[in-house]
């Protein structure tokens, strides 16, 4: 960045309604040897040094602070006190601030700006890196959202734990992000790679943020999360009850009884599982199984009721056959994900990247947001092929999710997976096999609809077992008909026939206990 940097205070003034600090922890001032404890000569008079040209006595100022509203526990990096490093004193901090916010229910917001441990403090400095990262790891547990703000810079061992480890991660333009500073990289590293908006591109930040559009935009992201967390200090909101107006009503299985009345959205639990192969999802007031997920477990209530089924924009009628059904969702026409979640959202914001240097922005729309005033998380396929990255983009947003208590909407559409050399090289199986392992084992409610295509497996690993629903112009198959048409050695003119042989239309998947299929409305 080319401006001066901010310092810590600074940027807690750009973000934060008020501020109050904490007092320094009991060992805050730990007492040492002259220099450090590695007796290193000049570091005392660098501390003091520092001290007076920050008014900081160390590299962090935390303490509690609203943004937008939203009570949260700020952790702010003045990057001119030996720059941002962390040494003991700085753990000491860091460890109190974590323990503050999980003692209150507060999220917690690392604003960081640092070079990485302190070389002064030798290896007792690199340990507060696994301080922090157990401190993160505790809060992760306990269910409480935790949210950085990537300055310039953050380097090293900063990057790699308060930065990287953020459930949600935004960064501010041009800052120099990388787990290597800019001293310690091979003489021909190219500079762009260590970049905020390279860690966007690389699927390790969410989103760069300009500096004026920062308060805002981490106040909508600290109300979105804290949606799910309990006891969140944060302005009280209507979330409607059931029964009340806000609430939602059952849906019954296309053909099976009668409709839910015109211009409503509609729902339903499955009564006490989440669906048996074979059988289809019974309509009822069960609640949804705990069947593995975080230790820490979502909140009870209506926050653990399943997000509504969205309503179906495209065609009311049902295909007259299998190959109707994929020609409607082959259609360009056809309304897709996007449409979807506008309509369905009153405002929303999204994650980007696995956090495995992968994005999927053409497969893949993920991110959470508000529908009729609670949040809502969303992973939805766009009609192209899905990718692995995006398969674990969706992974990664569900589980979130999962912890933090926030139903999940998701929305199936694509031909199938990227079957590609490229996509097999990005691990394309294993992505597939996450997903439905963490769709299998989420505690928070899912709801699926299928508003397209619903090809192969690459569909299914996003479908919610027993909540899984779709509109009349969607079809969901084992293989495209093309394909099992030419595994058969049948001639083309014989792929239609095989569509409806392979049962693909929604009243089909219905009769045979797969789904259940709302209509527009």
């Amino acid at each position: 960045m080319t401006t001066r940097r901010a310092s810590a205070r600074e940027v807690v003034a750009l973000v934060a309604d008020d501020f109050t600090r904490f007092p320094d922890p009991p060992g805050g001032e730990r007492a040492s040897a002259p220099d450090g404890p590695l007796g290193w000569p000049g570091y005392d008079a660098s501390r003091e040094r520092a001290a007076r040209r920050t008014g900081e006595s160390e590299s962090v100022v935390c303490g509690t602070g609203s943004v937008e509203g939203t009570r949260a526990v700020l952790i702010a990096f003045e990057f001119g006190f030996l720059g941002g490093s962390l040494g003991e004193r700085t753990g000491d901090r860091l460890e109190a601030a974590y323990s503050y916010a999980r003692e209150h229910r507060l999220p917690v917001v690392p604003l960081v700006a640092t070079g990485g441990s302190r070389m002064q403090e030798g290896m007792l400095a690199l340990t507060q890196l696994q301080r922090v990262a157990r401190q993160s790891a505790l809060t992760r547990e306990a269910g409480l959202p935790q949210i950085a703000v990537l300055r310039d810079p953050t380097t090293g061992g900063g990057w790699a734990t308060l930065g990287a480890g953020a459930d949600v991660v935004l960064a501010l333009p041009d800052a120099q992000v990388g787990f290597a500073g800019s001293r310690v990289r091979p003489p021909d590293a190219d500079p762009a790679a260590y970049t905020a908006e390279a860690q966007v591109a690389a699927g390790a930040a969410d989103a760069v943020v300009p500096p004026a559009e920062l308060r805002e935009v981490l106040g909508r992201w600290l109300r979105l999360l804290t949606d799910g967390t309990p006891r969140a200090h944060r302005p009280a909101e209507n979330h409607g009850t059931p029964g009340e107006p806000g609430s939602t009503r059952d849906a019954m299985p296309f053909g099976a009884g009668p409709r839910p009345e015109p211009h409503r959205e509609a729902t339903a639990v499955p009564a006490e599982n989440h669906g048996t192969p074979g059988e289809p999802a019974a309509a009822g007031t069960g609640a949804v199984p705990c069947t593995g997920g975080s230790p820490a477990g979502p909140p009870s209530g209506s926050l653990r009721e399943p997000a509504p089924v969205p309503v179906a924009l495209g065609v009311s009628d049902p295909p007259r056959s299998g190959w109707e059904a994929v020609r409607r969702a082959r259609a360009a026409e056809r309304p897709r994900a996007r449409v979807y979640l506008d309509a369905y959202f009153s405002h929303r914001l999204a994650i980007s990247g696995d956090r495995c240097g992968g994005v999927d922005p053409d497969g893949m729309l993920c991110g959470f947001g508000v529908h009729r005033g609670r949040t809502v998380g969303y992973a939805a396929q766009t009609g192209a092929a899905t990718r692995p990255a995006g398969y674990r983009t969706a992974a990664r947003l569900i589980r979130l999710a999962d912890r933090l208590g926030i139903p999940v909407l998701t929305l199936v559409d694509t031909p199938g997976a990227a079957n590609d050399a490229e996509a097999e090289r990005q691990g394309a199986g294993a992505a597939i096999a996450e997903l439905f392992g963490v769709v299998a084992t989420a505690r928070t409610p899912i709801t699926t609809l299928v508003i397209g295509e619903g090809g192969s497996g690459g569909a299914l690993a996003l479908a919610a077992p027993g909540r899984t629903w779709a509109t009349p112009d969607s079809y969901f198959s084992v293989i495209a008909p093309e394909s099992a048409a030419a595994i058969l050695k049948r001639p083309p003119a014989e792929v239609e026939a095989t569509a409806d042989q392979l049962r693909i239309r929604p009243q089909d998947l219905v009769e045979l206990g797969v789904i259940r299929v709302t209509e527009a409305r």
